[in-house]
């Protein structure tokens, strides 16, 4: 995966996300996305392109459980959310909806880098400056969730949870 890095700071939370002033929105994803982040970075659904990554610091999605957050990061067309830690309920809701959520250093990230991620070897590419970041590769279990689009399209796809 290729693309532009935009970058966030710390506890960037699920407010900041999906704007609680228009969680209205809520029952129109595809509208609601048009919006995401827009209390962090009121231009980022307009300056980013699909497959660019958000890139962030510490606890990104704090905040609330509800899954609206992650969904409308995916269906603006994020390619990954890429930071130094995430918000336990937030991480496993990305992953549940098929987002990929990668957790590294952030720090040498500028906003603009152009980066390349290879999740099966583990490492994040900063085509920019030539920096190469080691991630945690993720579990087959987790890799086998996201290809198959998240928790519930898995289950439609196999009728029950199968890890092969």
């Amino acid at each position: 995966m290729k693309g532009k890095a935009f970058k966030f700071g710390d506890n960037i939370s699920t407010d900041h996300i999906a704007p609680g002033r228009l969680f209205h929105l809520r029952s129109n994803l595809p509208e609601f996305a048009k919006h995401v982040l827009e209390d962090a970075d009121p231009e980022f659904a307009s300056k980013m392109n699909k497959g660019d990554f958000v890139v962030a610091g510490n606890n990104f999605g704090l905040g609330s459980s509800r899954e609206h957050a992650p969904q409308i990061i995916k269906i603006a067309g994020v390619g990954a959310v890429i930071a130094k830690s995430f918000a336990r309920i937030f991480y496993r809701n990305a992953i549940n909806i098929g987002l990929l959520a990668i957790e590294c250093d952030t720090d040498g990230i500028n906003a603009g880098d152009e980066l390349e991620l290879d999740v099966e070897k583990g490492i994040l590419t900063d085509l920019t400056n030539g920096a190469i970041i080691p991630i945690e590769p993720l579990p087959p279990v987790m890799i086998k969730l996201l290809n198959d689009g998240g928790l519930v399209q898995h289950i439609k796809k196999y009728g029950d949870f199968k890890l092969t």
